[in-house]
């Protein structure tokens, strides 16, 4: 039986939860009043996108309004009905939108970590906890094609999830490892600029997300997790390089899995230090960090008799309470969202990483190679091959099984740099992503056929038109308007060039505004996806049309 919204109030008013926060606040009705309601749909506007003037164009003519303090690169939206909620053509568009990477539904306070850690071009990054991706895709936006941002989980079942967001995204910037974060090798051995923790969690804040959470949280979840959360930022720092900056943010209210977190770091490491928000999240709504906070039992009571790890205890260093305030809580309230929870460290630029006696050398024959399915620099013979097909001269292409894929000389550096096993005492000389595991690589780019150039994937097209010289041919924008609205004519109608021709083919208007890949055989097909072609088409004012089953 389903539960109206009058049941929901009823629920989260005789909640654990609500008796909790009511220990934490003291206007805790003023808090509830705004966490009930379900949340709008959100979106993020990919920037990277050559057509993102034309996709916020849509947005404000159907009703959206821009994230005033949403600072980061691009823009977000504030979509004028709830999550999930667009009916009709509105909701054609927005799933195509998403789906060719042209936007991403996220929820609106989640776009705040990515703004804190203010990746810049060229710097490696970690996003230590990853899927399903939204965040390694904002993170992306901000390297605007340099750098690397390394996503990591550890979920099986959530890798795939992770890989198509940021497939569907088509940045050249991410990695996609599979690793326990608490045990993540240090490669590059010289660490990362930035790391991004969105520790796992209780999700106390998610309640007009996730409703269930009014019936299922329990002061004890918070306890349970708080070690893993300890662990996951401490390797963090350690495979942070010296000036670097680590985000730690969760969706809970708790503090055992926020400040209580963050209290212990402090305690532990005298190179970490809290700094104030920066001028990039100053616009957002919010509130300082606790400095003490009471130990509750499983009915969200005040109990102090409840055993307790020292590090999850309220700290009593003036120092450390001082830095807890630099800390940033988003309550539902105050952004008329989600809540959230911010903690931005700095690792001293005169901490000297301590020297490890290796033991052990590995000589580069007696390493065992990378799986057959890792990425490898594509050879002489199919750089060669490239250039003399498409007259594309790229230093940063890989290969795996049939794929080329695109990234950036930062990856190239990491992959060539050396390393060592998590105890630091085995040398590992580089060319080699070990004992790193590598699923996914940059922007899927070109797909070859026994080792032959068989086309340019769709995604890709757009960002390398310009660089190739060979492999495309112009055309007029009647026939671009014939393939995006379904035909297929002979290759003899459109050009005789194109007559001459067999295989996989880029077709573009003047000035390169808009590219096809085709497969030309007896006709000229497109080989695009029905999205794509959607949002193409509704760019040009034609007709939208529908699969069958909508």
């Amino acid at each position: 039986m389903s539960l109206d919204e009058r049941s929901w109030e009823t629920i989260a008013s005789e909640s654990v939860l609500f008796n909790a926060v009511g220990n934490w606040r003291t206007d805790s009705e003023k808090w509830l009043k705004h966490s009930i309601e379900r949340l709008s749909e959100t979106v993020r506007v990919n920037p990277l996108r050559d057509d993102k003037d034309w996709v916020e164009n849509w947005l404000e003519e159907n009703g959206a309004q821009k994230i005033e303090w949403f600072t980061g690169v691009g823009s977000a939206w504030t979509l004028p009905f709830e999550r999930g909620k667009a009916e009709g053509d509105v909701k054609i568009i927005l799933s195509a939108l998403h789906d060719t990477g042209r936007l991403t539904r996220q929820e609106a306070v989640s776009m705040i970590p990515a703004i804190a850690l203010d990746a810049q071009p060229g710097e490696l990054v970690l996003d230590m906890c990853a899927s399903p991706g939204s965040k390694t895709t904002q993170i992306a936006e901000h390297l605007d094609g340099r750098g690397v941002v390394m996503a990591n989980e550890v979920v099986n079942s959530r890798i795939n999830t992770l890989v198509a967001n940021t497939k569907r995204h088509g940045s050249i910037t991410p990695i996609i490892v599979h690793h326990d974060g608490r045990f993540i090798p240090k490669v590059p051995q010289t660490g990362f600029d930035k790391i991004l923790v969105d520790a796992p969690c209780t999700g106390s804040a998610t309640t007009r997300k996730n409703p269930d959470v009014w019936n299922k949280w329990l002061p004890s979840g918070g306890r349970t997790l708080h070690k893993l959360q300890l662990e996951l930022l401490t390797r963090a720092i350690t495979l942070t390089k010296p000036g670097g900056k680590i985000v730690y943010s969760t969706c809970s209210l708790d503090p055992i899995e926020n400040e209580a977190v963050i209290a212990e770091i402090l305690t532990n490491f005298d190179y970490i230090s809290v700094i104030p928000t920066s001028k990039l999240i100053s616009k957002i709504p919010s509130k300082k960090g606790f400095v003490e906070w009471p130990n509750l039992n499983d009915k969200g009571d005040v109990c102090e008799n409840i055993e307790m790890e020292q590090s999850m205890l309220s700290p009593v260093d003036k120092e450390i309470k001082n830095q807890l305030t630099n800390c940033l809580r988003i309550w539902n309230d105050d952004v008329d969202a989600g809540g959230f929870f911010i903690a931005v460290l700095h690792k001293s630029s005169n901490y000297q990483e301590k020297e490890i006696e290796v033991d052990r050398i590995i000589e580069p024959e007696n390493i065992k190679p990378d799986e057959i399915n890792f990425p490898q620099p594509i050879n002489s013979e199919i750089t060669k091959m490239i250039k003399e097909d498409l007259g594309w001269e790229e230093n940063n292409l890989w290969i795996r099984g049939k794929n080329l894929l695109w990234s950036t000389p930062e990856a190239k550096e990491i992959w060539q740099s050396d390393r060592s096993k998590r105890s630091g005492r085995t040398f590992i000389p580089g060319n080699r992503w070990r004992p790193l595991r590598v699923i996914h690589l940059g922007l899927l780019t070109i797909k070859l056929e026994k080792n032959q150039i068989e086309r340019i994937v769709g995604r890709a097209a757009p960002k390398i038109i310009h660089d190739i010289n060979l492999g495309k041919s112009e055309v007029n924008t009647q026939v671009i308007n014939e393939l995006l609205s379904g035909k297929e004519p002979p290759a003899y109608e459109i050009s005789l060039e194109l007559d001459q021709i067999r295989g996989g083919h880029i077709l573009f208007e003047e000035n390169h505004d808009i590219c096809l890949p085709v497969w030309i055989g007896g006709r000229v097909s497109l080989m695009i996806s029905e999205q794509e072609r959607r949002i193409l088409r509704a760019q040009r004012d034609l007709p939208i049309i529908l699969d069958e089953e909508e």
